[in-house]
């Protein structure tokens, strides 16, 4: 079913991206791809994403960031260069997300907004990649169970209280928190900024739970009729934006000035223990992986608006690259194994890579993470103190081994 509603965009929108179109017009008249062999240089002021001090790159600038939540050591190692640059502490963190340049460590008493000196900008035709310093970007009042989704222009947060504010990207870039515009309401899900609008999930006076389209003030200027029961997950792909719901998942997307819904159904009814709950996916894929309980993996082709269900054995993390690469899960033998979507069946395997792997099923207990970008796959070992990045295209071959000197517990891939 898909529904169809007319979009429009307030001043404030407007002005939060002034900056950004002047940008991307100067960006236009540029050749349009990055050459392969231009080393790293200042970027000029007129590149589309730049921020002043950075440097722009022949290719991604990769980054993890890591910590402990123990002793709150916090890392950032460059993927690039191998080093391992020390980090504000932060310790009591109860976990660990990025949107491709900040690192966000969520604590009880609020987040640590950490940026990672590093970030993708995708124009379309062409990418620019940029590296800065990494510093320390203040923190958020917004503790545990705070959700975080950004776009070029602006960072929502949405509280687990329910509350959600707006918070300018510049301030961040520059290395500030700044003031945030608070929305009104308490949605039932993340806010996503996308399309230069916000997109959450409201309860209905009927009881049902619907997508609200949002201005960037947070008035509401669309609601396609569509519910969301129990909503669970959310992720940004190139076709829109997903919403995990009981029956399956609601992709909602911008389409001919106005905004589409669409459900992509299971096909069948799924206990509750077994839907999908959390997405993982690369940046800039259209295809999303979670658990499906215990013992297999849905994958979310949003392409096709096709589900399938991979059996496996025990799930500890999960993600793939996308179309054509394997489907990658950590299994509580301490291997990552590789999966073909299309048939189901094992094709790879990792020797043991982790000597202690954490039980998922533990409530509070962080898992490692499986970070994928355009070719390669990390997975933090926390018992070994070091990351593992592994080459999926090449039967999961480990192509390194990166020493860190402390107990990797979190991570999360910036540069992106």
């Amino acid at each position: 079913m898909s529904l169809f509603v007319r979009k429009n965009v307030t001043s404030w929108g407007v002005a939060s991206f002034a900056s950004l179109a002047l940008l991307a017009t100067s960006c236009a008249g540029q050749d349009g791809h990055a050459s392969a062999d231009k080393k790293s240089s200042p970027a000029s002021a007129t590149a589309h994403g730049y921020v002043e001090g950075a440097q722009e790159a022949a290719e991604q600038q990769s980054r993890l960031v890591l910590n402990d939540p123990e002793t709150g050591d916090t890392r950032v190692l460059d993927l690039i260069t191998g080093k391992v640059h020390e980090a504000p502490p932060t310790s009591g963190t109860s976990g660990l997300t990025t949107d491709g340049r900040f690192g966000y460590l969520h604590t009880a008493s609020g987040t640590r907004v950490l940026d990672g000196g590093a970030w993708t900008v995708d124009h379309g035709d062409h990418v620019h990649y940029y590296r800065a310093a990494i510093r320390d970007a203040g923190r958020l009042p917004a503790g545990t169970g705070a959700r975080i989704r950004s776009d070029a222009a602006v960072t929502a947060v949405t509280g687990e209280d329910g509350r959600a504010a707006v918070y300018r990207r510049v301030e961040l870039e520059q290395g500030e928190v700044g003031s945030p515009r608070r929305l009104p309401g308490e949605p039932a899900s993340a806010v996503v900024p996308y399309a230069e609008h916000l997109l959450t999930l409201t309860d209905d006076e009927d009881g049902s739970t619907k997508v609200a389209v949002l201005d960037r003030e947070g008035k509401r200027v669309a609601s396609p009729d569509a519910a969301c029961e129990d909503p669970r997950g959310d992720a940004v792909t190139r076709r829109g934006v997903v919403f995990g719901c009981a029956d399956g998942a609601l992709l909602v997307r911008e389409e001919g000035g106005g905004f589409a819904a669409e459900r992509i159904p299971y096909g069948a009814d799924v206990p509750a223990a077994q839907r999908a709950s959390h997405f993982s996916h690369r940046a800039g894929s259209d295809t999303l992986t979670a658990p499906a309980g215990a013992r297999a993996v849905w994958v979310l082709d949003v392409t096709e608006r096709t589900w399938t269900r991979v059996k496996t054995g025990h799930v500890v993390s999960v993600n793939t690259a996308g179309e054509g690469s394997p489907l990658l899960v950590l299994q509580d033998d301490g291997a990552l194994h590789g999966y073909d979507t299309a048939t189901g069946k094992e094709v790879s395997r990792t020797k043991r890579l982790l000597t202690d792997v954490p039980d998922a099923r533990a409530d509070d207990t962080a898992v490692p993470a499986i970070e994928v970008d355009r070719s390669r796959a990390y997975l933090n070992d926390p018992a070994g103190s070091r990351v593992h990045e592994i080459d999926y295209n090449d039967n999961l071959r480990v192509a390194r081994t990166l020493d860190v000197d402390m107990t990797p517990v979190l991570m999360a891939e910036t540069g992106r």
